[in-house]
């Protein structure tokens, strides 16, 4: 008795052990195209844990706990197959294939969800059989169709290699068919065809799910390469050094929420007592962002000669970018430092206020004008500040007083100004350390860095 059962005991085990080792894979890539294994893995499990099943060698085998479940695996693998093989077909399919599939599935899983509640009230396990069997000739014949016809296939399938697949789905769709139509001549299929034409389906249907895997992480790989690219030249539009001004202390801070980032940041040293700052702030994040701050970079190139200026360094840049823009939009603030005068001046484009810590006090500076990308030729107004030792400025993105606790609550201007306050007597290095680190403390741990973040520190001493 054993010997006729060897085929059945080595083919379900390799079923078993073939679905189990998908789903793991699945689990731990978790990248695009996983779900497809997963459905495969169930599939090929379930139909090798009903062969073993099947097999009284086997069932002898196993613990007296485990023997009394065979029949409710059996029924489960009876009534479930269908639907998760329609589940895997379901992550090749699109548009009204797509819905014809979920149709399919949902009046397969109400035929189990019948068959199974019937067999566990101690009703007959076959009763609701002939219903799945309708289910699974009305899925073969879609996907059969499907595959067959070509325009179809392009039309309605995520496919490489539409041949593959289909001689498999051929060869299960015969099986299926003459199994179905042999049982009133009663004639039986030799269960070792049936097994084989199951194994030519499924090997089939994985080798289209690897190609689609490969396919996905060969995209993503370039489009990782793409974004390291974008990454390094953005950072190479970035200063490289922080320039060298008489009686000024200078940090800087800068964290891209992603590997390329929408802020951006400039000086322009006039001479070694006068200097301008710019931070500048993208709307949205990634490549399209980095561009435009690749652009600002280019545009300050026109606008060194007036660094004095405020008013017409941030016209000028607006002007340059406005018709580049399209839908983006893009905030900024410019200071420019005179230390042998001791005086600033200020201007922004819709962006958050310049922190100045002087004589003990904190004070939010506001003087702004549209944002770029706006109006052609918009005015931006000037705030001129008397500047002395021991004065702090902050300039900042919002990506500073924007991030969320767990309570929803944002980090926001009084935190931000909490903190300086807190640490006024610290160098500015420290100073925008302590702020990164009060940003990662207000932010829950397992979130990831809401947006880009930007800062510079400037002490004048």
């Amino acid at each position: 008795m054993l010997r006729g059962q060897v085929a059945d005991i080595i083919l379900g085990a390799v079923f078993l052990f073939i679905g189990l080792a998908a789903c793991s894979i699945a689990a731990i890539r978790r990248r695009s195209g996983v779900r497809l294994f997963i459905w495969l893995g169930i599939w090929s499990a379930l139909y090798g844990a009903g062969l073993l099943a099947q097999s009284p060698a086997v069932v002898a085998a196993v613990p007296h706990s485990i023997q009394m479940s065979v029949p409710y695996l059996n029924i489960v693998r009876a009534y479930l197959t269908v639907v998760v093989g329609l589940s895997a077909f379901l992550e090749l399919s699109l548009g009204k294939v797509r819905l014809l599939i979920k149709i399919l599935i949902f009046a397969g899983m109400a035929v189990a969800l019948a068959g199974i509640g019937s067999f566990a009230l101690g009703g007959s396990a076959d009763k609701f059989i002939p219903y799945n069997n309708i289910v699974v000739v009305c899925g073969l014949v879609v996907l059969v169709t499907v595959i067959a016809v070509r325009k179809l296939s392009k039309q309605f399938l995520i496919l490489r290699n539409r041949h593959v697949l289909a001689v498999g789905t051929l060869v299960f769709a015969i099986e299926a068919l003459w199994v179905n139509l042999s049982r009133p001549l009663h004639y039986q299929t030799p269960r070792l065809l049936s097994h084989l034409a199951f194994a030519v389906f499924l090997l089939s249907f994985g080798y289209v799910a690897v190609q689609i895997v490969f396919a996905s992480e060969r995209r993503l790989l370039s489009i990782e390469n793409e974004l390291e690219v974008a990454r390094q030249l953005q950072f190479s539009i970035l200063p490289t050094s922080i320039p060298e001004v008489r009686n000024v202390r200078i940090a800087v801070a800068y964290r891209p929420m992603t590997a390329v980032a929408g802020d951006f940041y400039e000086f322009i040293p006039v001479d070694q007592k006068r200097v301008g700052f710019l931070v500048a702030d993208v709307t949205g994040h990634g490549v399209p962002a980095a561009l435009i701050g690749s652009m600002i970079r280019v545009a300050m190139q026109s606008v060194v000669a007036c660094a004095h200026d405020p008013r017409e360094v941030l016209r000028g840049l607006n002007r340059i970018l406005f018709s580049q823009l399209h839908d983006q939009l893009v905030s900024a603030a410019y200071l420019w430092l005179d230390t042998e005068n001791g005086k600033a001046l200020y201007s922004a484009a819709g962006h958050p206020p310049l922190l100045r810590w002087q004589d003990g006090k904190l004070e939010r500076i506001e003087s702004n004008g549209l944002l770029f990308g706006v109006i052609p030729d918009p005015d931006y107004p000037v705030c001129d500040l008397a500047i002395h030792p021991g004065d702090r400025f902050l300039l900042y993105t919002d990506g500073v007083i924007e991030p969320e606790n767990a309570s929803g609550d944002c980090f926001g201007d009084r935190k931000l100004e909490q903190v300086v306050r807190n640490h006024q007597s610290r160098p500015p290095s420290e100073l925008s350390d302590q702020l990164l680190s009060e940003i990662r403390i207000w932010q829950p741990a397992l979130l990831d860095q809401q947006d880009d973040i930007t800062l510079i520190v400037i002490d004048v001493v």
